[in-house]
């Protein structure tokens, strides 16, 4: 059976409800611990990673890079496991996220604290609900459905080193 206990608390808001971002890139720079829990949901499986995750800087007006560094957990086997993605200036404070090669992957404005995005992938889509939970803390829960997949992934985020200073 899939464990229901998880690092990330999936829905649980702060008291005073999210924590409204005005620059998506500007909250975002810097250097995050990551913890997150993948469900199959097909194979009633899951599986653990614990890393973190850097936002950092490129060009001026060039937006962010992400990299994400770790190790990934899948049936008692623990392995590195990393992924990038560019993160780029949107307009309005929000931004727009592709993949390392540069394929569009969804919009992220984080304005009023959260933000839903959609991907599709081959026949599966990708459902991102990103929530701001407070100025050193944000999560993102992605739900994969279709014939390939049935998925959640959730992922919590807590700043270690801010990149502004």
């Amino acid at each position: 059976m899939v464990r229901q206990d998880t690092t990330a608390v999936e829905g649980a808001f702060p008291p005073g409800g999210l924590h409204c971002v005005a620059d998506t890139l500007g909250y975002l720079a810097g250097r995050w611990r990551v913890e997150r829990t993948v469900y199959d949901l097909s194979q009633d499986r899951y599986g653990t990673f614990r890393g973190t995750a850097d936002f950092a800087r490129g060009e001026p007006g060039a937006g962010l890079r992400h990299v994400e560094q770790g190790e990934f957990t899948w049936g008692g086997v623990t392995r590195p496991a990393s992924r990038e993605h560019l993160f780029e200036p949107a307009g309005d404070g929000a931004a727009f996220v592709r993949f390392a090669d540069g394929r569009p992957f969804h919009p992220l404005d984080l304005c009023d604290g959260r933000c839903v995005a959609d991907h599709p992938c081959a026949e599966d889509v990708y459902r991102g609900e990103f929530s701001v939970l407070a100025a050193d803390r944000w999560q993102v829960v992605w739900t994969v459905r279709g014939p390939a997949k049935d998925l959640r992934l959730v992922t919590l985020h807590h700043r270690i080193w801010d990149h502004r200073i």
